[in-house]
C-alpha cells in the first residue's frame, strides 16, 4: 500500500519542530534565547551589540533659535562646536537672503567647515485639503527644494503643517499627496521625509506617518523620526524594529522629562539626550537591531538653553548625544 502524502501543514510543523531541536542542541540541549520576543521592552542579543555603530551627529538650528544669530552664524556654531552636519530651518535661510546674502555664501561656509546638510525645516502645506492652498504648498515647497539644492541638501522635512484647526486629513490622500511631493522631489534632487508631529490630528503617531510612507507606494519614501514626538504621540519605541535604513535616515534626537506629563508637555520642554527619561539607550540598540544608523539631529527648544552662549549650547548637546551612543555601546 502507497504511503499516505505528507501534507503541507505536517511538513510546516515538521520542519519548525527540526529548527526548534536544532536551536536546542546547539545551545547544550537548553533553550536559552525565546523564540517569540518580548512584546514590550524587547532587548537585542549582546552578541549584536558588540560594535558601535558609525553615527553621524548634526546640529539642528531649533537649538540655538532663541540666540538670534543669522544663517551664516549658526553655520559657524555648528562647525566651531565639532559637528558632521546641520538641519537648518528656511524662516533663516530666507531672512539672510533677504539683507543681501547669497546661498553661495552659505555654502562656502558650509563646505569650508567640512559639514553636511542632512536635512532642513520647513512648513510647506503640502499635506492640506484645500486645493488651492495645496497648489501653493507644492509652489513653496519647490523654492525650499531649490534652496536646499544649492547648499548641496539631500532632504527636507515634510510634516503636517497647515491643515486647519478641526480637520483632520486622510491617511490615503496624505499618503496619495505625498508621492506627488516625491515626484517633485525626483525632479529637484531632493528628497522629503514624512515627518509626524506627537498628537497631530492628522499624522500624530509613527504608525501613522509610516502608513503614509508605504502608502505612498514610491521607492524614496522615508519617515522622519523624533524622540519627543514619538512619545508625545504616544507610541511604544518598539514599532522602530519595523523599519530599516530606508526609513530611518535622520532622526531628531532629543530628550524629555517625566514632568509635565505626557498629555501637557510641549516642544519648549525638550532637554538634551541623557538628560531626561526616554529610553536612549533602547532606542539606539533598536536602530542597530533594524540595520539603520540615521543622521542623529540635536533639535530642542529649551528656553533655558536659548539664554546661554550659542557655541556652548551646541558643543554640550554634541557631548550629550556622543555620551549616550558610548554608554549605549560600551
Amino acid at each position: 500500500m502507497n504511503p499516505r502524502p505528507v501534507t503541507r501543514r505536517e511538513m510546516l510543523f515538521s520542519s519548525a519542530g527540526a529548527t526548534t531541536a536544532a536551536v536546542i542542541a546547539g545551545a547544550g540541549g537548553v533553550l536559552s534565547t525565546p523564540l517569540i520576543p518580548k512584546a514590550s521592552g524587547a532587548e537585542t542579543p549582546a552578541s549584536t551589540m558588540s560594535k558601535k555603530p558609525a553615527f553621524r551627529y548634526c546640529l539642528n538650528m531649533s537649538t540655538i533659535r532663541g540666540q538670534e544669530l543669522n544663517a551664516a552664524e549658526e553655520i559657524e556654531v555648528a562647525g566651531k562646536a565639532g559637528y558632521d552636519a546641520i538641519e537648518p530651518w528656511f524662516r533663516k535661510i530666507n531672512e539672510y537672503l533677504e539683507s543681501g546674502g547669497t546661498l553661495a555664501e552659505l555654502k562656502q561656509r558650509i563646505d569650508d567647515h567640512g559639514l553636511t546638510v542632512e536635512s532642513a525645516i520647513g512648513f510647506a502645506p503640502w499635506i492640506v485639503n484645500d486645493s488651492a492652498a495645496r497648489a501653493a504648498g507644492f509652489e513653496e515647497a519647490k523654492r525650499d527644494m531649490d534652496t536646499i539644492a544649492q547648499l548641496g541638501g539631500l532632504r527636507i522635512a515634510a510634516p503636517p503643517a497647515g491643515v486647519p484647526k478641526g480637520e483632520a486629513v486622510e491617511l490615503d490622500a496624505a499618503a496619495e499627496r505625498y508621492h506627488q511631493l516625491l515626484e517633485l522631489g525626483d525632479k529637484m534632487g531632493v528628497v522629503p521625509q514624512v515627518e509626524m508631529w506627537g498628537g497631530n490630528p492628522s499624522i500624530g503617531t509613527v504608525e501613522k506617518a509610516v502608513y503614509v510612507a508605504i502608502r505612498a507606494g514610491h521607492p524614496k519614501a522615508c519617515f522622519l523620526g523624533d524622540v519627543y514626538h514619538t512619545y508625545k504621540g504616544g507610541c511604544d519605541f518598539n514599532g522602530l524594529r519595523l523599519l530599516g535604513p530606508q526609513a530611518m535616515q535622520v532622526f531628531h534626537f532629543n530628550d524629555y522629562p517625566a514632568d509635565p506629563p505626557r498629555e501637557t508637555i510641549k516642544d519648549e520642554h525638550r532637554v538634551y539626550p541623557g538628560d531626561g527619561i526616554a529610553p536612549i539607550t533602547d532606542i539606539l540598540h533598536i536602530y542597530q537591531a533594524a540595520g539603520a544608523t540615521p543622521v542623529l539631529s540635536l533639535e530642542v527648544f529649551n528656553k533655558d538653553y536659548w539664554a546661554q552662549d550659542a557655541l556652548v549650547v551646541a558643543k554640550t548637546g554634541l557631548a550629550k548625544m556622543q555620551q549616550c551612543v558610548t554608554r549605549a555601546f560600551e
